[in-house]
C-alpha cells in the first residue's frame, strides 16, 4: 500500500479488529500518504467476548469494504484482520468470495488484500481465489518472552 499511495494510487484500508477510535502508527503513516484508514472494530475478539456484537460489527466492516470496492474510485483496498473474520465464522465465506468476483469482473484494475492469520481448510477457496498470496508466520515474538505490544513495533 505504501508503494501503491508512492505511485498516487487511490488507496484505502478498512481495519475489521482493532477498536474505533484508537490510533495505531499505520494512520499516522498512511494518512501523511492520503490513504483512507477506516478503524471499524470493537477491538480484537479476546477483548470484547461477545460473539453477537463480534458480527454485528464484521457485518458492518464489510458493508463498507463493499461500498468501497463498488465505487470504482480505488485502486487499492486492504481489508486487515478479514481473514481472521472469516476463520471465526462472523462472516460467510461464501457470500465474500461472491461479492469479490463480481466486483474483479466489473473492475479488474482493482487490488484487493486481505490479511490476517488463521488460513486453515476452510478458507483454502479464499486462496484459491487470489492472484497472489503470500504466508508470513510467526517464528518467534518478543510477547512470547513477557515483552507485551510496543508502541511503533506492534502498533
Amino acid at each position: 500500500m505504501v508503494r501503491a499511495a508512492g505511485r498516487e494510487l487511490k488507496c484505502a484500508m478498512i481495519q475489521f479488529m482493532k477498536a474505533k477510535g484508537d490510533r495505531y502508527g499505520e494512520h499516522e503513516s498512511l494518512e501523511k500518504l492520503g490513504v483512507e484508514v477506516h478503524t471499524m472494530g470493537d477491538g480484537f475478539t479476546w477483548d470484547t467476548n461477545d460473539k453477537t456484537q463480534d458480527i454485528k460489527t464484521s457485518e458492518e466492516t464489510w458493508a463498507l469494504c463493499v461500498d468501497k470496492m463498488r465505487n470504482g474510485d480505488y485502486d487499492l483496498l486492504v481489508f486487515d484482520e478479514l481473514l481472521y473474520v472469516l476463520s471465526y465464522g462472523f462472516l460467510d465465506i461464501d457470500a465474500v468470495i461472491a461479492e469479490i468476483r463480481s466486483i474483479r469482473e466489473k473492475q479488474p484494475h482493482l487490488h484487493l488484500v486481505l490479511t490476517g492469520r488463521n488460513v486453515d481448510d476452510a478458507l483454502a477457496k479464499m486462496i484459491d481465489e487470489a492472484d497472489l498470496v503470500t504466508e508470513m508466520r510467526e517464528i518467534k515474538h518478543p510477547f512470547n518472552a513477557g515483552i507485551f505490544a510496543q508502541q511503533g513495533i506492534e502498533f
